[in-house]
């Protein structure tokens, strides 16, 4: 069985930043323990595979050992793909997801997903999260398994140095660190302490409890976001009705193809 795939760097204008993410093109679904070993051999922050259903796009993202619930750089290297390589008549898609559906719109030279909004609740904040972080958050929110750490300033953010270790006697899924930044709205950072790639370079997904927490704190709808991570992204953000609305750009980095050779029988 061949599979395209592609290699696309998100939330980026250039290659080699923002977050890579495959994106491989299947006829049908395939058995999960299948697509969770692609993805591992992949060894991206996300694997995405889309599968094209009339009008619509069923899509799916994994990470190297996990699927990943919502997953927006996944969606956007997905919709650059599509737009670019697959129909480039198109200038909107739908995706199908577990959950529901999301929207991806073409714009010039950019791309805008149409994410669902995310909210948090202000939480004490756990004293195994500062021994983690190295560093004592202003404040600490929660929104179901994610604590989100507000610091004073974007170079706390910048210098933060997490003991993994540490963090994973915290019971949550991902820690999102953030402040205002100098030259934009905001400044992030995301750690997954409990997953083989310990910081995600950029979260799209993060962004649906960002956006509308620093909308309310900054009194505004239109927000410039950065993910200040290693290889770093760009964001521009709307809070706009029941919705989330993430913009950047993406850079194809490589395509190809999938040589499956393994037996289906052994995914089943």
């Amino acid at each position: 069985m061949k599979i395209p795939i592609y290699q696309v760097d998100a939330f980026t204008s250039q290659q080699f930043g923002g977050n890579p993410a495959a994106v491989c093109l299947l006829e049908k679904w395939l058995p999960e323990p299948l697509l969770q070993t692609i993805a591992a051999e992949n060894n991206l922050p996300a694997t995405t595979f889309i599968v094209h259903n009339d009008d619509k796009y069923s899509i799916r993202w994994f990470g190297p050992d996990w699927e990943i619930p919502l997953c927006g750089h996944g969606s956007m290297a997905a919709a650059h793909v599509i737009f670019n390589y697959l129909d480039i008549s198109l200038t909107k898609i739908i995706f199908n997801y577990p959950k529901g559906t999301l929207t991806a719109v073409k714009q010039a030279e950019s791309i805008m997903l149409g994410f669902p909004i995310l909210t948090v609740e202000t939480s004490a904040i756990p004293e195994i999260l500062t021994q983690g972080l190295g560093l004592a958050p202003q404040e600490c929110f929660i929104s179901n398994k994610t604590y989100i750490a507000l610091f004073n300033t974007e170079q706390q953010i910048r210098s933060l140095q997490p003991n993994v270790l540490t963090l994973q006697k915290l019971a949550c899924q991902n820690i999102i660190v953030t402040a205002k930044g100098d030259k934009v709205d905001f400044v992030s950072r995301n750690f997954y302490p409990n997953k083989s790639i310990c910081e995600d370079p950029v979260t799209g997904s993060a962004h649906c409890l960002l956006v509308p927490f620093w909308s309310n704190r900054l009194n505004k709808n239109n927000l410039h976001a950065l993910q200040v991570s290693q290889r770093g992204g760009e964001l521009f953000c709307e809070l706009r009705d029941d919705k989330v609305l993430l913009g950047g750009q993406a850079k194809l980095f490589m395509q190809g193809e999938i040589d499956l050779i393994c037996k289906r029988t052994m995914f089943a």
